[in-house]
Formats: C-alpha cells, sequence, structure tokens
C-alpha cells in the first residue's frame, strides 16, 4: 500500500512539474504593483496598467511592467 501511495504522489508531482501553472494565465499578470511593502517584482496580477493604478491609488506603490513578460522571448507563431 505504501508503494502505491508513493507511487501515485511521485506521477502527480511529476505532472505538476510538467504543466506549470504560469503558462495558464500568462496574460493575466503584465503589470506589478510595485513598492516598499511589496518588493521586486511585486504583486504582479494585473491583466492592464488601469487595474494597477486603481490598487495603487492611495499608497505610497507605484506599476510597473513585470519583468517576466517584459523581458521574455517573443515567439513566432
Amino acid at each position: 500500500m505504501r508503494r502505491t501511495i508513493l507511487t501515485l504522489a511521485s506521477f502527480s508531482a511529476l505532472i505538476a512539474a510538467t504543466f506549470p501553472a504560469a503558462q495558464a494565465h500568462a496574460e493575466n499578470d503584465r503589470y506589478c504593483l510595485q513598492g516598499r511593502i511589496w518588493g521586486y517584482p511585486g504583486n504582479c496580477q494585473f491583466a492592464s496598467y488601469q487595474q494597477c493604478l486603481a490598487t495603487a491609488s492611495g499608497t505610497s506603490a507605484y506599476c510597473g511592467i513585470n519583468p517576466r513578460y517584459a523581458f521574455s522571448q517573443q515567439r513566432n507563431y
């Protein structure tokens, strides 16, 4: 029974590593909320600059482009 559980756990870990979650929502993290409390790259969950600015409003934070998006290689399909 332990061998079966270990095999299933190993298999599911392999599957999880093969399909990273970052690729599933790459279009939703183009902008990052950055500042002293957020660090670098910050809170990168905004699809538009306006969404990021609305969240940063009234705080000492600012918005910037996600470095993963900015410095990624463009793919030609």
